[in-house]
């Protein structure tokens, strides 16, 4: 077994949160137009779950949503990746995304550092608009299209709208 130290503050602190919590979520900031995202390390060493991604929320929503699955995970409570999933997100219903190897370098780069490569899973949590619609429905906005881009081929197709949930 290799161990593994930390070339810098990030990488010591990623390392210092699997050991101690069982994962770490990284936050990147959105710039120059580009949204925010949030992911998770950690997921897969410790609980073989996939690691998730999520594209246009804020931060604290983002770790928030990660830290429910996370949770969820250490008390043996396993997300259904193929499912819609009304637990994360309140008022909407999510779903899971399987990410193509081709967007882990420009999405996940600390992950790919901490696993040494791009052999582990990774799954984006896509979240409907305030209307209820997918980045892929027909109906979704450019805006909102381009904010959350889907980096991966959604399981089911027939998911296309949602309507909310609770809170209407």
């Amino acid at each position: 077994m290799t161990i593994r130290i930390g070339s810098d503050n990030i990488e010591r602190k990623v390392l210092h949160d699997v050991a101690e919590y069982g994962w770490h979520c990284l936050n990147v900031m959105g710039e120059e137009g580009l949204a925010p995202f949030s992911f998770s390390i950690g997921l897969y060493k410790t609980w073989q779950f996939p690691e998730l991604i999520i594209v246009g929320l804020k931060r604290e929503v983002a770790h928030s949503v990660l830290n429910i699955v996370a949770t969820g995970l250490a008390q043996g409570n396993r997300p259904d990746l193929a499912a819609m999933n009304q637990d994360l997100l309140n008022g909407y219903s999510c779903c899971f995304v399987e990410v193509s190897k081709s967007h882990y370098r420009e999405y996940v780069g600390t992950a790919r550092w901490y696993y040494e490569g791009d052999l582990f899973p990774l799954y984006q949590i896509v979240w409907p608009s305030k209307q209820g619609h997918f980045p892929w429905h027909s109906e979704a906005s450019d805006s909102f299209v381009r904010w959350q881009p889907v980096l991966g081929q959604a399981a089911s197709t027939s998911n296309t709208s949602l309507e909310r949930t609770r809170g209407e």
